[in-house]
């Protein structure tokens, strides 16, 4: 872990057309991490979905960010604020950045860092799919959020982009 007041996890699988957003978006923050000196401390973080492992990862963090690409969100966005919530599910192999929230609590004993989520809209998530042209706009609409997020890592300053 390293000591980045921010982290955020892009998940989604690579192959499965859409449903890369969230580790592609991963992918230009770095770039664009790589090429600012002034980028503040952000953790980057990818995988093909969310398991309880990465409670350890929120350790020690002012606030943590999740992006997934999601077939029923309105386009090209929707930024929202996470609560921490049960899992009711029989399986803890995939889980929703809320479950993963509670998990924490539970483990550390402690409220997690503020969490919020960016769903991306994706429409193609067949397996061998390519990026769709919609989810390639709203992967350059959702970057240019992201920037402003990163550089600006504070809770209570990104509720002014929150998706109404």
């Amino acid at each position: 872990m390293s000591g980045a007041r921010l982290v955020v996890f892009g998940y989604g699988n690579p192959s499965r057309g859409d449903d890369a957003i969230g580790p592609l978006l991963v992918e230009r923050l770095t770039a664009l991490q790589a090429a600012r000196p002034d980028w503040p401390a952000v953790e980057l973080l990818t995988d093909f979905q969310l398991q309880v492992e990465h409670a350890v990862d929120l350790q020690g963090r002012e606030l943590a960010l999740f992006i997934d690409a999601h077939m029923a969100c309105a386009a090209p966005f929707v930024f929202s604020r996470l609560e921490a919530a049960r899992d009711v599910s029989y399986t803890t192999h995939a889980m929703t950045p809320a479950a993963l929230l509670y998990a924490y609590a539970q483990v550390y004993r402690q409220p997690p860092p503020p969490a919020f989520l960016l769903s991306v809209r994706g429409e193609h998530f067949e397996l061998g799919d390519p990026l769709s042209p919609a989810a390639e706009t709203h992967l350059d609409a959702a970057a240019r959020l992201l920037e402003k997020l990163c550089m600006q890592p504070d809770g209570p300053a990104w509720q002014q982009y929150r998706s109404r």
